[in-house]
């Protein structure tokens, strides 16, 4: 009888320490970058997906061009702390006779330089102030975990204040997102911003955390049935990243935002 509940004992303790780990690895390939730049290095490593959704695919030369042309361009480094204490980096470019501000939020694991490599100098050439943001845990900027805008959205709104305490002439500040970084941008309307911000530009944002974890588990993993999944990662989150997924959600900031909004989806 001892011997019986000692093998029941086991192998429920197996099926459970299975169990999380397959909920943790989950965790780190989506939220804890760190372990993405790892993977990447790995050239055997590579989600078909996320080249169909790269800001190069079918349209490399122009994107080539674009992000060579951000390079070739003398930006000044930027720097705010994060509510949570980060260093947070930005490239800032000024025009001439510049006539607004426009804050550059790029997406998921990407970089200002690349998600907006097609638009940069559309927007500088019509004078447009751009601050080139890097998302925590992306470029120049520290930390460690992804937080899929319920961070994110706190940095932005910070960034939207740094351009307003150097906003001398009271230009128009706009915040434009892609993807993820259009997500934070809708979800920091929610909050307090400067006078100054006059209208948020999202491009193919996401309504929240949850949606889009079943929708990347969906297409990049064919997992179509994942509640335990994602119970799963909402406690890795609240125990290591320090947030809960129902954080980052634009449902709630819409319904407050009063300032007009530019969606581009498709």
């Amino acid at each position: 009888m001892k011997n019986k509940i000692i093998k029941i004992l086991g192998v429920s303790s197996a099926a459970f320490t299975l169990f999380m780990a397959s909920g943790w690895s989950f965790f780190k390939m989506i939220v804890r970058c760190k372990e993405q730049k790892i993977l990447m290095k790995k050239k055997w490593f590579q989600l078909s997906h996320t080249k169909v959704n790269h800001p190069r695919h079918k349209f490399e030369k122009e994107y080539e061009e674009g992000k060579a042309w951000c390079m070739q361009q003398n930006m000044q480094d930027c720097y705010i702390t994060s509510a949570d204490g980060l260093k947070l980096h930005a490239f800032y470019l000024p025009a001439e006779n510049a006539k607004r501000f426009v804050v550059l939020s790029h997406g998921y694991k990407g970089s200002g330089f690349g998600d907006f490599a097609y638009i940069s100098r559309f927007l500088h050439e019509n004078y447009c102030n751009l601050l080139f943001v890097d998302q925590r845990c992306c470029g120049q900027s520290k930390g460690e975990y992804i937080t899929f805008g319920a961070r994110e959205q706190y940095d932005i709104q910070k960034w939207a204040y740094y351009i307003s305490k150097r906003n001398e002439k009271k230009l128009p500040i706009y915040l434009y997102g892609e993807s993820m970084g259009a997500a934070s941008v809708l979800m920091a309307s929610g909050h307090r911003l400067p006078q100054e911000v006059k209208g948020l530009i999202s491009d193919c944002g996401f309504r929240s955390m949850k949606g889009q974890v079943q929708d990347m588990a969906a297409n990049w993993f064919h997992l179509h049935w994942i509640g335990l999944l994602l119970l799963r990662l909402n406690l890795f989150c609240a125990l290591f990243a320090g947030f809960r997924m129902k954080e980052a959600d634009t449902a709630e900031a819409m319904k407050t935002n009063e300032r007009p909004v530019l969606f581009f989806h498709g």
